[in-house]
């Protein structure tokens, strides 16, 4: 598979270059929709959330990509789907929804980019859960991809959002976001995966 493949080449890359680890695997259930949320510091987060994963984890893209010759196949090949510029489709919102509820697991950076409102895209990660019904590990990516130093990647223990499943209200979405953001940051500021 073009995946495993890809994923053990890149894994070996990144031991090598960015001395890449990760903590907390365990945390990640083995079946299930799990939807990981992590910290955005590169263009490289995508890749170190999921090379030590065992089950393949799929991204959002930027459609441009797809349009790109053999590129745009390989990032298909390896579970991305693309997303328009400026911001979330109603595609990729279906897409997501599919991809969480068929039991896969899928990526997302709740703090969103540069050039996205960072707020909306915290709701967003909490709506996805929630709207779901996957499980959501927090994961937390410290460090700064410097050659030969060190970056990690901490997977921690399943957010418990069953208490916001059957509430709609913004006021619901917020508490959920709070507790994710809460949970990434936790582990930013003590290296170890949260627990429950």
């Amino acid at each position: 598979m073009i995946y495993v493949f890809c994923r053990a080449v890149v894994r070996g890359l990144f031991a090598v270059l960015y001395r890449f680890e990760s903590v907390g695997v365990h945390n990640i259930p083995s079946e299930g929709g799990v939807l990981i949320c992590a910290n955005h510091i590169s263009l490289r987060d995508p890749i170190s959330v999921g090379i030590h994963v065992k089950r393949q984890v799929k991204f959002m893209a930027k459609a441009e990509l797809f349009k790109i010759p053999v590129f745009g196949w390989l990032v298909t090949q390896l579970g991305a789907f693309p997303v328009k510029r400026g911001g979330v489709s109603k595609d990729s919102i279906k897409t997501s929804l599919k991809i969480l509820r068929n039991g896969e697991v899928m990526g997302i950076f709740p703090e969103g980019t540069r050039n996205s409102d960072a707020e909306a895209a915290k709701r967003g990660a909490a709506s996805f859960a929630l709207r779901s019904g996957a499980t959501v590990v927090p994961a937390a990516i410290i460090g700064e991809y410097k050659l030969f130093r060190k970056t990690k990647i901490i997977y921690g223990a399943p957010i418990d959002l069953s208490a916001y499943k059957d509430d709609k209200s913004p006021e619901a979405l917020n508490e959920a976001t709070a507790l994710i953001m809460q949970s990434i940051t936790e582990m930013r500021a003590t290296g170890k995966p949260t627990v429950n």
